[in-house]
């Protein structure tokens, strides 16, 4: 249910009042003469299928910075100031959106193997995990696109195959300052992330999955 109450234009005698709905609405986290954001989200990119590894893999969700984990975009990390693209949005939690979008790039990428992301209702139980922390999702001092953060492959049991662990730092040349042109370059980086993943993932050893 939206509330509408008009506050910009009060005559002078209503002024006392609207003061009160202003501090009523500031109290309740509510915006007097805002718009609702343009939302966006990061989108799958094709990439090159590749074969072998695990039959079952999860994508766990990514652990995201603080200062990026918020509802709206951070449009650029500069002269030690975040920008915020004010009025645009992500149209979820930047954790989820981003493993969702890595588990379809990947699931695209490795044909043979069911990939599915963390709390997806799937009864399979996986043989691999991918892991990510991400410390930088927007455009960096130069303006370009910049994902940077750790990527972690390994299997179910410890001590079995290699645990992967390696640093990841993509960038992308933006266009424009536009929140969609960086949007499109942040899809584009999680696809070269998946294609990364896709690798390592193929050099896991292929265990057979427990009845």
């Amino acid at each position: 249910m939206k509330i509408h109450i008009a506050l910009c234009s009060y005559p002078a005698l209503r002024r006392p009042v609207a003061i009160a709905a202003m501090s009523l609405l500031m109290a309740t986290g509510l915006s007097a003469c805002g718009s609702d954001p343009t939302l966006y989200s990061i989108a799958p990119v094709p990439g090159v299928s590749q074969s072998g590894g695990p039959a079952v893999v999860e994508v766990r969700t990514p652990v995201v910075a603080a200062s990026l984990d918020r509802d709206e975009i951070v449009r650029q990390d500069k002269d030690y100031k975040l920008g915020i693209a004010k009025g645009n949005a992500w149209s979820e939690a930047i954790g989820g959106m981003i493993g969702r979008v890595l588990t379809q790039d990947l699931a695209q990428r490795l044909p043979g193997t069911t990939v599915f992301a963390q709390n997806d209702a799937v009864s399979t139980r996986p043989l691999a995990f991918v892991e990510l922390t991400v410390t930088a999702f927007n455009a960096d001092q130069q303006g370009n696109a910049s994902l940077v953060g750790t990527l972690s492959v390994h299997g179910d049991k410890q001590g079995i195959g290699p645990n992967m662990t390696v640093p990841v730092q993509f960038q992308t040349r933006l266009d424009n300052k536009q929140p969609n042109t960086l949007v499109a370059g942040l899809s584009t980086l999680t696809g070269q992330l998946a294609d990364l993943a896709a690798q390592k993932i193929r050099t896991l050893p292929v265990l057979p999955i427990a009845p």
